[in-house]
């Protein structure tokens, strides 16, 4: 396991443990690698709410409550969608802070318009406006998941951070 991103888990942890935050994760392309990495810390259960894994758009409705018509205009892939699924994933549990990706890892399902590496990824935080952000990640199928799973890692740490 890459140690950079126990190190990032390790000190999100501590910050949720000093904050009493707790988190849920809402995952697509990464398939429940950021949940992985998350609970690989001991005692993340004091932290840790839960995790999805939607990878399917009745996924996405069923589990968060994504509004269908926000898939059909904006698609699966898209800032919208992200910011949809944060928030949902806020609505459906009982954490504090929620981390989503939505993706195109590869190596095919790409288009012109959001080739493969296209990534959304949001997080919600109670009480303040969801954040989105999009990447356009290079490498193979791993590299991009790998890169998606960091750059959520950042993003947490940097929201779980922040004072209400």
């Amino acid at each position: 396991m890459d140690t950079k991103l126990l190190e990032l888990a390790d000190h999100i942890a501590n910050k949720c443990i000093e904050t009493k935050s707790v988190i849920a994760t809402a995952e697509s392309c990464t398939g429940g690698q950021i949940a992985y990495i998350l609970t690989s810390i001991p005692g993340s259960s004091q932290w840790f709410e839960r995790g999805y894994v939607t990878y399917s758009n009745e996924a996405k409705q069923e589990n968060l409550g994504v509004p269908k018509h926000c898939i059909e205009q904006f698609g699966a892939v898209s800032q919208e969608t992200a910011i949809a699924m944060a928030e949902g994933s806020l609505r459906h549990s009982n954490a504090t802070i929620s981390v989503v990706s939505t993706g195109i890892a590869g190596p095919g399902g790409g288009s012109k318009e959001k080739p493969v590496g296209t990534v959304f990824l949001a997080w919600a935080k109670q009480d303040m406006p969801t954040i989105a952000k999009q990447f356009l990640f290079s490498g193979d199928r791993k590299s991009i998941r790998d890169l998606t799973t960091e750059q959520a890692l950042l993003g947490l740490l940097n929201i779980v951070s922040q004072k209400q």
